[in-house]
């Protein structure tokens, strides 16, 4: 469902009684393309995007959102031009150490999940300090997806259980959906309820692909830059008016709801 429709404007025009999802995921899309409509540099929407982080974040904790998941650099990323990529590493580098204290004052627990190794000496103890200093919080968890991409999450998963079967923990039969679970990025946290993509693109992209199973998809022509408060209400609004059946009728979620 596109955000921009007039159904998800109605639906958030009040969010004292909506549905809120416990775990919130969003692809930041549209920082280039909000730069360069304005005639900057690529690098200069990225960092416009790092407020847009500010506002969303303060958004989910108020509307007691438990997760927010947001997907900061995959690991088909690495393929931009190299000065991009070198200008995101230390953006991201500036942002943690800038913001990290800021997270930890409000009580913001940070994670990272990805493939991190692929980052400077530098930059994994940035992480490394940032995750401890905000480990005991107990508001929201905030998680970046960085050098991260669902095929590697899995393909990870599937490589722990093969170890555990050679070292004759499991057998073939003993691998179910329930154990992969257990083994993807995020296993102790509540799945994705709502998956947010801005910019356009209707796709998911590599992220999560274990974890977006029956997570509600909802897309928006607004670049990630202009992902504002009421952009963020809008989505939820659109979350809010939809049933959730798990593989079950209409009518049998209903009564559910009634019991």
């Amino acid at each position: 469902m596109n955000g921009d429709s007039p159904t998800g404007t109605t639906a958030a025009a009040s969010t004292a009684s909506q549905k809120i999802p416990r775990h919130v995921a969003i692809i930041m899309d549209g920082n280039g393309r909000w730069a360069e409509k304005r005639g900057q540099p690529r690098i200069m929407g990225h960092r416009a995007g790092v407020e847009a982080v500010r506002g969303v974040l303060r958004g989910c904790a108020d509307a007691g959102v438990e997760v927010l998941t947001l997907f900061a650099f995959s690991s088909e990323n690495w393929r931009r031009p190299k000065k991009e990529v070198s200008l995101l590493m230390e953006l991201f580098m500036t942002a943690l150490g800038r913001e990290v204290k800021r997270l930890h004052k409000n009580n913001v627990r940070l994670r990272v999940i990805g493939d991190i190794a692929g980052f400077s000496k530098a930059l994994q103890k940035r992480i490394a300090d940032a995750e401890a200093l905000t480990h005991d919080n107990t508001g929201l968890t905030l998680v970046i997806a960085a050098n991260y991409g669902g095929r590697w999450d899995v393909t990870r998963a599937a490589q722990q259980l093969a170890q555990r079967v050679k070292d004759g923990e499991l057998t073939v039969a003993d691998i179910t959906p329930e154990r992969m679970a257990e083994c993807v990025s995020l296993a102790d946290l509540p799945e994705p309820d709502l998956f947010i993509r801005t910019g356009g693109e209707s796709r998911i992209s590599n992220f999560m692909l274990w974890q977006l199973a029956y997570t509600e998809m909802y897309f928006t022509d607004v670049l990630w830059p202009d992902f504002d408060a009421q952009a963020l209400q809008n989505a939820f609004g659109s979350f809010a008016s939809r049933q959730r059946r798990f593989g079950r009728t209409g009518q049998q979620v209903a009564e559910m709801s009634e019991s």
